[in-house]
């Protein structure tokens, strides 16, 4: 019973040491707020003197209203920084996106220059397939509905130019004309099988040139001409090809059969061969042959060499292109330019 007592008067003294500390505690808070509170309201008295004669201002306030003050005039002075230095950023990236915005419409300008003489290249285009696919007697209208042709074809493209503008008349200008392309690939085909069908006829007659050495080039066209001997004016039968020296390799230039190897105080070491379709060719002052008579030879088979045989003011071929008895210009059977 006795130790019973004796927690109860021990728990007592703690509640109460409890109480009076948790009650310490908020007397301590209380008197700091007081504390505070009275040195925020203290009184302060603010004079302003002029240099002047005028009289003094003077006015009264406490700390808190000047402390509010104080820290209502930092947050806007640094406010005015913060919104100052993001309006210097924003002018300077208003100035990159103006200068990419002029080196955007300087590449605009370059890209509708590049149009237009792409537009002038379709025309020329245009004209020079219609005139070819015309001399090879190819209809394009029968390849393409009319409703194609009349959506595609590059004569409705420049005139919609002046209905068109801007990016949309660029946009437009090259959506026709990939459609154009696109129905010209049919007549380009039927151009092909048609080569590919004659691609036998075209080794039959004299085309290609009979020297295929970088250097060669025409020394002597057919027709009248001024004799390199004599100095006369006379008529030149055939092309002359050199190659400013002998030795180098003749070709064939069609399939066909050699009828003639043999030799002439005017023409030295010739060949002559005949095609089919009554057409002859004769290489003349060769340096040696390489074939014999009655031997067939294929187009761009080596026959012999260039030489300076016959009547001759230096190595070269003497070339002509006979049809019977008839010599005609063999520039006019060569399919490549006759200058280098």
């Amino acid at each position: 019973m006795a130790r019973t007592q004796k927690y109860k008067k021990i728990e007592k003294r703690f509640a109460s040491n409890v109480q009076n500390g948790f009650v310490s505690f908020l007397k301590t808070i209380r008197n700091s707020f007081v504390r505070i509170f009275k040195v925020f309201d203290s009184k302060l008295t603010i004079m302003i003197v002029p240099h002047s004669q005028s009289k003094v201002i003077n006015f009264q306030t406490n700390v808190f209203a000047l402390s509010l003050g104080i820290i209502l005039a930092v947050g806007v002075a640094a406010s005015f920084l913060y919104l100052n230095k993001k309006a210097v950023s924003s002018s300077l990236e208003i100035s990159a996106l103006m200068a990419q915005n002029r080196e955007t419409l300087a590449s605009l300008d370059e890209l509708r220059d590049e149009n237009t003489n792409l537009m002038q290249a379709a025309k020329r285009f245009q004209a020079s397939f219609s005139s070819s696919l015309a001399l090879l007697g190819l209809d394009r209208s029968s390849n393409v509905s009319q409703a194609s042709v009349g959506s595609s074809d590059l004569s409705s493209l420049f005139s919609s130019n002046d209905a068109a503008g801007g990016a949309y008349r660029e946009t437009a200008d090259i959506r026709s004309l990939a459609t154009y392309l696109e129905d010209a690939v049919q007549p380009i085909e039927q151009i092909g099988k048609m080569l590919e069908n004659q691609s036998s006829l075209f080794k039959e007659i004299p085309n290609i040139w009979p020297v295929s050495n970088p250097n060669v080039h025409i020394s002597m066209m057919f027709g009248p001409n001024i004799h390199p001997i004599t100095g006369q004016w006379y008529i030149h039968k055939g092309v002359d090809f050199s190659t400013w020296r002998s030795g180098d390799p003749i070709m064939a230039t069609a399939y066909g059969q050699v009828v003639t190897v043999g030799y002439d105080n005017s023409f030295g070491i010739y060949v002559v061969i005949r095609h089919k379709h009554g057409m002859y060719t004769r290489y003349a002052h060769m340096s040696a042959t390489r074939v014999t008579k009655g031997e067939y030879v294929s187009q761009g088979q080596i026959i012999g060499n260039i030489g300076n045989t016959g009547i001759t003011t230096g190595p070269h071929l003497h070339y002509e292109v006979h049809i019977g008895s008839d010599v005609v210009d063999p520039s006019k059977y060569i399919n490549v330019k006759l200058s280098k």
